[in-house]
Parts: structure tokens; sequence; C-alpha cells
């Protein structure tokens, strides 16, 4: 029962409009008074939650993207990408997903993914005659690679607040990334094909496809040194990610010269903001975790789940509902840090990786980026195309299909997302 009471305060506090990092703290406070505990466990929460290093690769990585975005680098990315793939069937979508990895593997960030490449590709593939909500579905889509494919911040998230590592995470979220964007990939070919307007285009010279190359090279390397960094060991996810942010300075003021001091303090002040509202939603988070541990909560939802579901597989099926329900509400990060308490005993007793459940995790919670009314990639969208939200909303749906299915085949097949970190 005083589960049930505690989720029912939360969304009311949520339905009232309270942010959620002082939904999350407020209530999480009120249960430990009310319980008995000292209040003094909540600012000893939120100091322990801060003082991870780990936790600085958010700050870095958000500075990093964003010094990226002012410095118009996706619009060479897409132009180098483009001139490889355009004359394709489909040739300009194709370019578009390809772009959102590429980016997504530098940035970490799902919104700077779709602001960044829709910015650049939704003005060229609408004037080429793609059908409109395609093209809108398409970019809200392939921003959500952004938290996926690694780099990921909600991955950096999941992996403090469960003490995994966060490179067994990234390394398990490369499979499962590159999955979706073959999904995305082919069918978008077979919808520009039949169905989206799609014109064939001549094929780019060499010399073109060399200076576009040539252009987007210092991205692309930049992505391959975080990426190396990571995986080889040679630096952790934060030094890794004060190493992009320094090169992300070094690339678009120095070698491309389109950073202005204008866009940098655009850049900081974003990626300050960005952060404050992490970090608060994460101590939030944190003082009700604590809270609904002490309440046992957790241990209750596992042990109700051990006696009435008695396979993972039904057991994910339930998860899988909730966490779509929830993204109707939560943006990322609320839902990583509210849920993963709550579902990773469970997922435990039922022998599921914790690795794997977190990829899981968030491919789910990616589709919380584009499903109304708290999908963040659905405004950007809206905001770069000027377009209306049921557009962009339609637009999505065979996308969210093709996620769906992903998850899908994760479950049929684990090593989907554990033969890089444990077996390769």
């Amino acid at each position: 029962m005083s589960t049930l009471m505690i989720l029912v305060a939360l969304f009311a506090l949520l339905l009232l409009r309270v942010p959620v990092a002082f939904a999350l703290g407020g209530l999480g406070l009120a249960l430990l008074v009310s319980g008995g505990f000292s209040p003094l466990m909540a600012p000893q929460a939120i100091l322990s939650t801060l003082d991870g290093f780990i936790l600085l690769a958010v700050p870095l990585f958000l500075l990093m993207s964003n010094v990226l975005l002012k410095g118009g680098v996706g619009k060479d990315l897409f132009a180098a990408v483009h001139a490889w793939v355009g004359h394709w069937p489909g040739g300009l979508a194709v370019a578009t997903i390809l772009s959102c990895a590429i980016f997504a593997a530098i940035s970490g960030s799902s919104v700077a993914t779709a602001a960044t490449i829709g910015t650049v590709a939704i003005p060229e593939m609408i004037k080429r005659g793609y059908e409109r909500r395609f093209v809108y579905g398409l970019l809200a889509a392939g921003g959500t690679l952004g938290i996926l494919i690694p780099p990921s911040i909600p991955m950096i998230v999941y992996g403090f607040i469960t003490e995994q590592s966060v490179i067994a995470l990234f390394l398990a979220g490369i499979g499962p990334g590159i999955l979706l964007v073959v999904f995305f990939i082919a069918f978008s070919m077979i919808y520009a094909r039949w169905f989206g307007g799609y014109k064939p285009e001549p094929a780019a010279g060499w010399q073109e496809r060399k200076d576009a190359a040539l252009r987007a090279a210092p991205s692309i390397l930049l992505a391959a040194i975080v990426i190396g960094a990571i995986y080889t060991g040679a630096a952790t996810p934060t030094e890794a990610a004060a190493v992009g942010f320094a090169a992300a300075l070094v690339i678009t003021a120095v070698v491309l010269r389109t950073l202005t001091w204008k866009g940098f303090k655009e850049a900081a002040f974003e990626a300050m903001t960005t952060t404050v509202a992490i970090l608060m939603i994460i101590a939030g988070a944190k003082v009700f975790g604590k809270a609904i541990t002490l309440y046992r909560i957790p241990q209750d939802i596992s042990v109700l789940i051990e006696q009435t579901i008695h396979t993972p597989f039904t057991f994910l099926i339930v998860v899988s509902i909730v966490l779509l329900c929830m993204g109707l509400v939560f943006e990322t990060l609320s839902m990583v840090l509210i849920m993963t308490p709550v579902l990773l005993p469970s997922a435990e007793v039922m022998g599921l990786d914790p690795i794997w459940f977190g990829v899981y995790m968030v491919i789910l919670v990616e589709c919380a980026l584009i499903t109304p009314p708290v999908g963040l990639n659905l405004y950007v969208i809206q905001s770069v195309a000027r377009a209306s939200l049921g557009d962009v909303a339609r637009g999505v749906l065979p996308f969210l299909v093709l996620m769906l299915i992903s998850v899908f085949l994760l479950y049929l097949w684990p090593d989907l997302a554990l033969y890089i970190p444990f077996k390769l």
C-alpha cells in the first residue's frame, strides 16, 4: 500500500508542474521525516552523489557537443557523408542517419544531435522532394542515437548509480546502436524509393568527395580520439571528455574558424544550465532513492515480481510497458534515475545481466525522446523545422516501431550487447 501511495504522491506533484528535481527531493525528504529517519540523510546523499568523479564527464561532454553545435560541425559532416552516399536510393536520408550516428559518437547528446544535423538536413531533404512527415520523423529518431551510440550521458548516469563499468556500458551500446542505424537506413531507402518523393541524384565527383572528406576529417578524428581513448583504457570517460572538449575548441576555433566568441559563450551557458538541471535531478533522485530503499520498496517489488512473474520474457514485457508509459510524462534522465533502483534488483532476480539491462533500458528511454507530450526531440525538430508537433509525432511512428523491434531482437540475442564488452 505504501508503494502505491508514494507513486501516487509523486505523479500528483508532477501533474502540479513541480520540477522533477524538487518533486523527487521533496518527496524523498518527506518520506525520511515521516518514517522516523534522520533528515540529515538527505544532504549526505546529495553530497555523496555530486562527489563522483565520473559525473564530471557530463558537463564536459555537454560543453564539447555545444561547441561543435555552435561551430557548425554538423554541416561539414553532412556534406561529407552526402558526397559519398547521396546517389544511393534515398541517399539524402541515408546521409542524414549516418551523420546522426557520427555526431552521436562525438557528443553523446540526443538533443544536440537532432538540433545539429536537423538544422542542415531538414531544408535540404524538403527541397529535394522528400515527404515532410518522413523528414521530421527521420531527424527526431536519428537524434536518439545520441544516447545509445557511445559516449552516452544516460549510460554514464546509469553506470554511476548502479556502480557498473561505464566503459562496459559504452561497449555494450555499440552492437544495438549499429543495428538501429541499419534499421533506419533500410527503412529510409525503402520509404524514399517508393513513398517519400525520392529523386535520383548523380554521384559526386572524386574531387568533391575528397574536399568534403577533408573538411569533415577533424571532426571524425575527434570522434576517433574520444572513443579510442575510452576503449583502449588510455583515459577514463571523464578524461576523454576533457580531451574532447579541448579538441573541439581547437577544431572549431582554430582549424575551421567557425566558432565565434559569442558562440562560445552561448555554448558554455547552455552547457552550464543543462548540467545544473541534470545534477539537480540526480541529487533529488538520490534522496528519493535513499528513502524508498529504507522503506524497502525495491525489495518488496522484487518479491512481488518473483512471486507473480516467472519468466524473464514476461518481466521484460511488463517493464517495457511501464517505461513506455512513463516516457509519456518523464524525460530521459528522470526515467533512468527513478526506475533503475526499482527495476534493477528485480532484473537481477530474473538472472538478467545488469550491463545488458542498462542497454535495454536506454533503448526504451530513447523512445521517450520521441513520444509526446514530453519527447524533447519532437520539440527540437518542431523548432528547427517550424512544423506542427502533430506532424513530427506522426512522422516518428515507424521509427518507434523499429526501435521496439530492436528491443525484441536484443532479448532474443543478448550477445548483441554483451559480445563486445565480454567476449571479444
